[in-house]
């Protein structure tokens, strides 16, 4: 009848790592999975724990304690915050890393009553004192909401969130937050945003202005260059008509190339003897043109380097 309250014990012994502990007329064991990693054990120290289950065994009924169950921190709630005990204050929500850090949710069932600030109490007195009891453990206090926008983004306090996107068939959650605050709403080795997805069953992905706007500056940059390559691929029959006779006119090369790169008109040396003759009246002359052959290399010699 005992199961699920907290009960004061005394450390007996420790054997291969688990915890012996003697409630009152009977024996407790506490093994490593229900132990804070931060906390050491020793012989005839006091403890307060969980009981979490009795099981019945041939040589008596066994019992199984905790220090690092959830629970543990609402049966400390109950104790500590009145508010809580009588119903006035609900815990509708808790997410645990034992040893490390917890969030839990409240909410108010009467109104004018701050479910935040009754587990807080005056000058943190209360949650100081669970704090001291978990040696230390780390405890946010949230608001419970039932949009699920507005609880995803109390779960990550102390983070500043701009604005939540909630995918309801998928159950997902993207949240943004100020560049500065991305580090802050992840939390180191990403326990902040861990513990809010275990506290709201949401699951979170966090994402900074800084990056949404690169994200987006990127995409649209991409869909406009994407733009222009369509308008410039787009071609007409008269493009296509223009093109064919540009590429008939390249496969088509002349048979002779330096006979198509030479003058149009004929050279003075290839011109008729009976033009020349006419033009010349010694061109024919025997005399003349053997002169005139004994002349044509100076000449060429003379015209090489200009030309």
């Amino acid at each position: 009848e005992r199961v699920g309250e907290l009960i004061h014990g005394l450390v007996q012994r420790i054997e291969a790592g688990t915890v012996i502990m003697e409630l009152g007329k009977t024996e407790a064991v506490m093994p490593r999975s229900e132990q804070v990693p931060s906390e050491r054990y020793f012989s005839g120290q006091r403890l307060r724990v969980y009981l979490v289950e009795v099981h019945d065994t041939h040589k008596g009924p066994q019992l199984l304690v905790s220090r690092a169950h959830k629970m543990m921190i609402k049966r400390l709630f109950e104790q500590e915050v009145p508010e809580i005990f009588n119903g006035t204050v609900e815990i509708k929500a808790i997410a645990r890393e034992p040893g490390a850090r917890s969030k839990v949710a409240v909410a108010a069932n009467q109104e004018g009553i701050d479910p935040v600030g009754s587990c807080v109490g005056m000058r943190g007195v209360r949650i100081q004192n669970i704090v001291n009891e978990l040696n230390g453990e780390k405890i946010d206090v949230i608001p419970w909401d039932a949009e699920p926008a507005t609880f995803v983004a109390s779960a990550l306090s102390p983070a500043q969130v701009q604005r939540v996107e909630i995918n309801e068939d998928e159950r997902t959650a993207v949240v943004v937050v100020p560049e500065r605050q991305l580090s802050l709403a992840i939390g180191r080795e990403g326990q902040n945003a861990r513990l809010a997805a275990r506290l709201t069953g949401w699951r979170i992905d966090i994402k900074s202005d800084a990056a949404i706007a690169r994200a987006e500056l990127e995409a649209w940059a991409a869909g406009g260059a994407l733009e222009e390559g369509a308008t410039e691929g787009v071609a007409t029959n008269e493009d296509a008509a223009i093109a064919t006779e540009e590429a008939a006119g390249l496969e088509a090369p002349a048979a002779n190339p330096e006979a198509a790169q030479a003058p149009t008109e004929p050279s003075v040396d290839e011109a008729p003897a009976a033009q020349l003759q006419a033009a010349d009246p010694s061109v024919g002359d025997p005399e003349v043109a053997a002169h005139l052959a004994e002349e044509k290399p100076a000449i060429a010699e003379t015209e090489s380097p200009s030309a």
